[in-house]
């Protein structure tokens, strides 16, 4: 690839057997508004897919036998007016990429520009022949704004041709089956007409869902040129707006319309209101124009590049991976603005749309040394549904606020009790990702205010789940941790080290912030207790294997027969029940081996490398989020092979769809764990203590590397070669940092210092079939 090639994702032909996940790739989205990445004229498709964050459906959540607590409702991402379509037709034909002769096809996404471009050369069954190009945007400057430019030619003899513009909510489709319970719930037609209204080439529909009772407002406007003659007329039904050109042309001759879309929704809001903010969004997109939105976005994407790129020497295929990762990183969080960043972003309906506890604990952490903002936003989401939480823990008895495992809105979605109930790691995993950013960015009105409530609730639910034992250790029985063929074990050594930093952290910050805590009515008392409950909690350590179980008794389970295993039986969830997996040394993703990496600075450099080597064969890698923790343990332990073979899988896991549902989406995590993989796993960096901490090293593919992490406003860049490793900060004050143990003073001219070399270890095996697909 050339150099400009490595900034593009690019689709030679269309290929009918990867269609959905190409309409994931090519999703454009700004974390308000998504657009999945199908054809202008809608067809053929997989899931049309156009998502608002925060508009979701609810639904009773069915069960044969209901318990006390279980989640009452579900939520689904919701199929919002389709206005991306622009159909073609040429002399009464359609233009179908299936139908006639296409002579030339291809679709590039620009990370440089944020455009979806498309060129089709095509002719009719009769020979007529034309050319379009097209480009596609959503704005990351205009929140709520979207356009579609269409350019169409006649090639080689005078056309009648019509360019047909649709804004629908008829399109609704999930491609998904009921097998899979990744795939996104399908509750058909959830959208009831409240108005549509439309002037001169302007159409405008408003909507709410049947129960979840949210109002919405969609828009759509046009500026065209070309022929003196074209014809132009507009329809608005309830359901459907179009908007049709009609013109003769010439040889040579180009119809070009541009097509600007605008999205508002609301809880509280009248329609009328929803439609008044939509022309104004329009009209805002208007006076700026088509070359205007492509400026703003290419400066935008300028900035973003500056601060976020990550540069790559020796393998090109890897560095633009991690290029599209970190595009799609922003695509999901720049313009969140107090919604959440769901497993899947805006690129699917995968998941339902929820956001799990990945959020947190793999992509605010790239977010947070990128673009504190939107981790901010972020967490302040996470604050706005702190009552529900509230509520959730009151309602099971317990103090301070258990937040949801899966959710849109906030409440817990989860019909799969083991997880809603006792996957309670979420708590520390939020404010985990607290701890961090205030550390990170010296924001302390967020500290004292939205940051300090999330850690005194969180820390308060652990206080009150937890026991003290005549050995007066503090123990947490009864949990699920991260690994989700494992469940209410007792003493998840994760879920115990979370939950203590948990507890430290808000007692450090209500001590910070003692004023503002005395609003949540904290006391010495209750700050000694949280002290306390950390001190003692549990931590397992199996004396006579030299390893530490992922929950007491987990190393005393059957080994899964993995030698039986065929293939195609992973992943295990949709081939075997779970109460096989729960009794069986077995691990969906990684959780004793996260927490090695999370908890770091608990264990010491030997029990890590023992504890991956057993993990590593018993890990089945069911889950995206799994390779990029693995693949930073095995870079710290030193196996740097194995760690650059699971960096590829985890920034290949959509590209490649190593997982077989890239279909209904992206997986956020996974991407961000990509980046990890690299900033975490190869640059060794590490964010215990009050410095950010690297101990970098490199594998024999990788010749350079380079990037950069914001911290205190300074922005800090680092460059790792084979054998030394240099520090240097492009603005901001000096700040400290530590290499290998050695604490140094950094500013605009480069630390140079060499690197150690890894220790010679014998490589550890994963189970049959479940090498790195990397």
């Amino acid at each position: 690839m050339s150099g400009d090639d490595i900034w593009i994702m690019r689709e030679a032909k269309v290929d009918r057997a990867s269609l959905g996940r190409s309409e994931s790739l090519f999703a454009l989205a700004n974390g308000h508004i998504g657009l999945r990445g199908t054809l202008d004229e809608g067809e053929p498709r997989v899931i049309s897919g156009t998502y608002l964050n925060g508009v979701y459906e609810s639904y009773p959540l069915q069960y044969g036998e209901r318990g006390y607590g279980f989640a009452e409702d579900g939520q689904t991402v919701v199929d919002v007016p389709d206005g991306k379509i622009v159909r073609l037709m040429v002399e009464n034909e359609p233009v179908d990429i299936e139908r006639g002769r296409v002579h030339a096809h291809e679709r590039t996404l620009n990370l440089r520009t944020g455009l979806l471009e498309r060129e089709l050369d095509w002719s009719s069954a009769y020979g007529d022949r034309i050319r379009l190009r097209s480009k596609r945007l959503v704005s990351f400057v205009q929140r709520s704004v979207a356009a579609v430019v269409v350019e169409v030619e006649a090639v080689d003899r005078p056309l009648r041709v019509a360019v047909q513009s649709v804004l629908t909510a008829s399109e609704a489709d999930r491609g998904g089956g009921d097998a899979d319970p990744r795939d996104g719930r399908d509750l058909g037609d959830v959208l009831d007409s409240r108005l549509a209204t439309g002037r001169d080439l302007r159409a405008i529909l408003g909507h709410q869902t049947k129960r979840s009772k949210i109002r919405l407002a969609s828009g759509m406007d046009h500026v065209v040129s070309g022929p003196d003659d074209a014809r132009v007329k507009a329809w608005v039904e309830a359901d459907n707006a179009r908007t049709s050109i009609s013109v003769r042309l010439e040889p040579g001759e180009v119809l070009r319309v541009e097509k600007f879309i605008a999205y508002h929704w609301s809880s509280r809001q009248t329609v009328d209101w929803l439609r008044d903010q939509v022309d104004t969004s329009l009209e805002n997109a208007l006076a700026e124009g088509w070359d205007g939105l492509v400026a703003q976005q290419k400066r935008f994407l300028d900035d973003w590049w500056e601060k976020a790129d990550i540069e790559l020497d020796g393998d090109e295929q890897i560095q633009q991976a991690l290029r599209f990762a970190l595009f799609h990183l922003l695509q999901a969080g720049a313009r969140v603005e107090g919604r959440a960043i769901a497993a899947k972003g805006l690129t699917g309906p995968g998941y339902d749309g929820h956001a799990f506890w990945d959020t947190e604990a793999f992509v605010l952490p790239v977010l947070t040394y990128l673009d504190s903002r939107s981790a901010r936003d972020a967490l302040c989401w996470r604050h706005d549904t702190l009552d529900l939480a509230r509520d959730r823990a009151r309602m099971l008895g317990m103090r301070g606020a258990m937040l949801p495992w899966r959710t849109i809105h906030g409440e817990e979605c989860s019909g799969y009790w083991p997880a809603g109930l006792a996957a309670v790691h979420v708590n520390a995993d939020v404010a985990d990702a607290v701890r961090r950013y205030v550390q990170a960015t010296g924001d302390e009105v967020f500290g004292a205010t939205e940051g300090l409530d999330l850690l005194v609730e969180t820390a308060r639910l652990w206080a009150d789940l937890g026991a003290y034992d005549r050995e007066d250790r503090f123990r947490l029985a009864g949990v699920t941790g991260p690994d989700e063929y494992s469940a209410l074990g007792d003493d998840n050594v994760f879920t115990n080290l979370m939950a203590q930093r948990n507890l430290r952290a808000a007692a450090d910050a209500a001590q910070r912030h003692a004023k503002h805590a005395k609003r949540l009515d904290v006391d010495d008392e209750e700050i000694a207790a949280w002290r306390r409950a950390a001190d003692a909690i549990h931590l397992h350590y199996d004396e006579a294997r030299g390893m530490h179980p992922q929950h007491e008794g987990f190393l005393d389970y059957g080994l899964w027969d993995f030698e039986h295993t065929p293939a195609d039986h992973y992943p295990l969830l949709l081939h075997t029940s779970y109460f096989e997996l729960y009794r069986t040394q077995v691990v969906k993703q990684a959780d004793l081996v996260l927490a090695l990496w999370f908890r770091g600075d608990a264990f010491s450099d030997e029990e890590k490398a023992r504890d991956f080597a057993y993990y590593e064969g018993i890990t089945v890698r069911d889950s995206s989020l799994s390779a990029a923790a693995q693949s930073v343990v095995a870079a710290e332990v030193g196996h740097l092979g194995l760690a650059w073979r699971y960096l590829r899988e985890a920034a290949l896991a959509d590209i490649h769809d190593l997982h077989g549902n890239t279909v209904s989406g992206l997986h956020m995590a996974s991407l961000a764990g990509a980046v990890l993989s690299v900033t975490a796993g190869l640059g060794g960096m590490r964010d215990h203590g009050p410095h950010l901490a690297f101990r970098p090293r490199l594998p024999e593919a990788v010749e350079r590397l380079r990037f950069r992490m914001l911290w205190r406003g300074t922005r800090l860049r680092v460059t790792v070669e084979a054998a030394e490793a240099r520090y240097a900060t492009e603005h901001g004050e000096p700040i400290t940092i530590e290499h290998w143990g050695e604490q140094l003073e950094v500013g605009e001219e480069e630390v140079v210092r060499e690197i150690p070399p890894a220790p010679e270890l014998e490589e550890p095996t994963q189970p049959k079939h479940r090498e790195p697909q990397g």
